[in-house]
């Protein structure tokens, strides 16, 4: 890759679709190799963008860092390249499913431990000795499971959770409890194609014991191909090689100026939104109580009340006061300023000469372009980092919501007739730490 000139706004939307970058070629099995078809993960971009990221601008051995890690597609791709994987994400769900995706396990103690849990799943079911539900009792009193799951599905689905938490392992546990949460949305009565939270009432449910089953063998499959295919120096030192928290992208656990490469694709604005995506496996985990207060902690959340800064960018000022809308231009406001300071935290840790790599697409809210990419360099730039590469990209791949209303910026059904295509192409930005 060769250092560019710093783009105005006008050179940056002329930059051409490099077709290399957008993994056309790869199938949904290339895509879903190893551990990355664990789970059903929202805006994840595909495993060839990172690992070819890391290859071409950092070395074995290096530092890699992920502030927004989601479902751990970074992490994987580093560890399976010999790079150490530093990956932190506000969402508890996306925490368990990074470390579980991230752990090697032995397969044989896998198998075994699946195969006592079948053993003793179809007993209890089948009514060949009695069994309390003694580990969930708050399943008992949550109107929130009540309102997705009808009663037969939720209490199958209550034994084979309170079994798994009888395994006294660590990483067997948390294995099994991904597999679960996995199955929870086609157990449930959530409309099985859509990304917002509605309710199919005439929905076709499947055993959720059979549904288990065949996604717990799925992922077995999958360990054995990463355990198998991970060097053996990784593998003996795992936790020296990947490290995942549970945390703010602004406060990351790395000491300063060590890392070589941050890889990562940030939130959108109202990314809390996909907070709903996690709803099932997080009321069921205990991760949630009240909705309204789990979105405070995403970035640019409408449901908190933040201190104000100075966004280091005009083109983010042009865009909040175009906003006719109090509520929305405030979301996009507190937005940039969570970004800018996630930006500062990238600097921290990244050593001189470092690069960060911020995969994100511009996009329309309220009839207004949010030009996220834009407005993300300005701010790199503003903060002591230069411009060393801006790929242009179509995204066929990216698990993403497509459409937004024009009216409301909200995510919607395709068939709705007032419709935006919110990420048709998104932008690479590689910037250097001066």
């Amino acid at each position: 890759m060769q250092e560019i000139q710093l783009l105005d706004n006008n050179s940056f939307l002329s930059i051409p679709i490099d077709e290399s970058w957008s993994f056309t070629d790869k199938t949904q099995k290339d895509t879903t190799y190893l551990t990355h078809s664990y789970y059903t993960y929202p805006a994840k971009f595909i495993p060839q963008l990172a690992s070819r990221l890391m290859k071409e601008l950092s070395e074995k051995g290096d530092i890699i860092i992920d502030p927004f890690m989601g479902s751990g597609t970074t992490i994987v791709e580093s560890i399976v390249n010999k790079r150490i994987g530093i990956g932190i994400d506000i969402n508890e769900i996306a925490y368990l499913v990074a470390k579980v995706k991230t752990t090697p396990i032995t397969p044989i103690i896998l198998n075994d431990e699946f195969q006592r849990i079948t053993l003793d799943l179809h007993n209890r079911l089948n009514g060949l000795y009695d069994f309390y539900l003694t580990k969930t009792p708050d399943l008992q009193r949550n109107n929130r499971i009540d309102y997705w799951f009808l009663p037969e599905q939720k209490n199958i689905l209550s034994i084979i959770y309170s079994r798994i938490l009888e395994i006294d392992n660590y990483d067997l546990r948390s294995f099994f409890m991904i597999a679960f949460a996995q199955i929870l949305k086609s157990c449930s009565v959530w409309m099985q194609r859509s990304i917002k939270p509605t309710r199919d009432k005439n929905k076709k449910i499947n055993n959720p014991l059979l549904l288990f089953e065949i996604q717990a063998k799925k992922m077995i499959k999958k360990n054995y191909e990463f355990e198998k295919i991970l060097d053996n120096e990784v593998k003996e030192n795992i936790d020296n090689f990947r490290k995942i928290y549970c945390g703010d992208a602004r406060n990351i656990p790395c000491d300063d100026s060590v890392a070589s490469l941050v890889i990562t694709s940030p939130p959108y604005v109202t990314s809390y939104e996909y907070a709903d995506l996690h709803q099932l496996p997080s009321y069921w985990f205990g991760f949630l109580d009240d909705l309204k207060e789990f979105r405070t902690k995403f970035i640019g959340s409408a449901y908190k009340i933040r201190k104000d800064i100075d966004l280091r960018s005009s083109i983010a000022e042009q865009i909040i006061v175009k906003i006719d809308n109090k509520k929305k231009s405030a979301e996009v406001k507190y937005y940039f300023e969570d970004m800018l300071e996630s930006f500062l935290e990238m600097k921290r840790v990244l050593k001189k000469g470092g690069k960060a790599c911020i995969v994100i697409g511009n996009t329309e809210l309220k009839g207004v372009e949010i030009l996220n990419a834009q407005v993300f360099l300005e701010q790199f730039e503003n903060i002591g980092f230069k411009t060393f590469n801006v790929i242009h990209r179509e995204i066929p791949s990216k698990m993403l919501p497509s459409t937004r209303d024009i009216s409301t910026g909200k995510f919607v059904k395709s068939t709705n007739r007032k419709l935006k295509l919110a990420y048709p192409t998104e932008y690479i930005l590689i910037m250097e730490k001066l």
